[in-house]
C-alpha cells in the first residue's frame, strides 16, 4: 500500500499547515507576509525592478476598498487586506490557470481563508456584499496594475477587469518594493487594523 501523500507545509514560525484541514491555530501573519512578499502577480510579467507582490497587491486593495466603502468597520477592512491570503502557501494563479485546475483550487482556496480568517477575529465566510466590495476594489487594483506595470493598454485593461472611476483611482501608483519592506508594510498594517478592531 503506497504511503499517504504529505498535505502539510512546514513554516518558518515552526508551525505545520495541514492544506487538507487547515486550523487557524497554525496560522501566524509573520508567515503570511513572507509567504506573500516572495509570491509574484502576474506570474512575473510586469516591469520594474523587483516583482510585484501579492502582498503589494493586498495592501492596494485595501486602501481602495476604504475608497469603496469609507464606512465600513475596520474588520472588512482587515478581510480585504486578508483577501489573497491563501496564496502564501498555494501561490498566486492567473485566472486561466485557475478556470484549467478546475473547482479543487476554489475549495482548497475556501478551507485556507476559512482558518485564516478564524485566527484574525473575522468569521469564517465574508459576507457576499463585503465580497463583492472587495472582489470590486480587487478588479479595480488588476486595472492599475495591468495600466502602469502588465504592459496592457487602457482599452485593453478596460475590456478584462472594467474601467474604474477617477475617484477610486485617483493618485494611486504602482509601488515596487524588495520583498523584506513589503513584508514589513504588510505586517505593519495588520497590526494597525488589528489594533482598530
Amino acid at each position: 500500500m503506497a504511503a499517504k501523500p504529505r498535505a502539510w507545509q512546514r513554516m518558518l514560525s515552526g508551525r505545520r499547515l495541514d492544506l487538507l484541514d487547515p486550523t487557524p491555530v497554525d496560522i501566524e501573519i509573520e508567515d503570511i507576509a513572507r509567504g506573500l512578499a516572495f509570491v509574484a502577480r502576474w506570474n512575473g510579467q510586469t516591469l520594474g525592478e523587483y516583482g510585484y507582490s501579492v502582498a503589494e497587491h493586498s495592501l492596494l486593495v485595501e486602501q481602495i476598498f476604504g475608497r469603496i466603502a469609507p464606512k465600513a468597520p475596520i474588520r472588512w477592512r482587515l478581510a480585504a487586506l486578508l483577501h489573497d491570503a491563501p496564496e502564501y502557501v498555494i501561490g498566486d494563479m492567473i485566472s486561466p490557470v485557475k478556470s484549467a485546475v478546475g473547482p479543487g483550487y476554489g475549495a482548497l482556496d475556501d478551507r485556507l481563508a476559512a482558518a485564516i480568517h478564524l485566527r484574525f477575529g473575522l468569521p469564517a465566510v465574508i459576507p457576499v456584499s463585503v465580497k463583492k466590495q472587495i472582489k470590486r476594489a480587487d478588479r479595480v487594483s488588476a486595472w492599475l496594475e495591468a495600466t502602469q506595470i502588465a504592459g496592457f493598454s487602457e482599452a485593453e485593461a478596460g475590456k478584462l477587469f472594467g474601467v474604474p472611476g477617477p475617484a477610486l483611482t485617483k493618485g494611486l501608483t504602482i509601488r515596487l518594493r524588495p520583498p523584506l519592506e513589503v513584508r514589513e508594510g504588510f505586517t505593519a498594517r495588520h497590526a494597525e487594523l488589528l489594533a482598530q478592531l
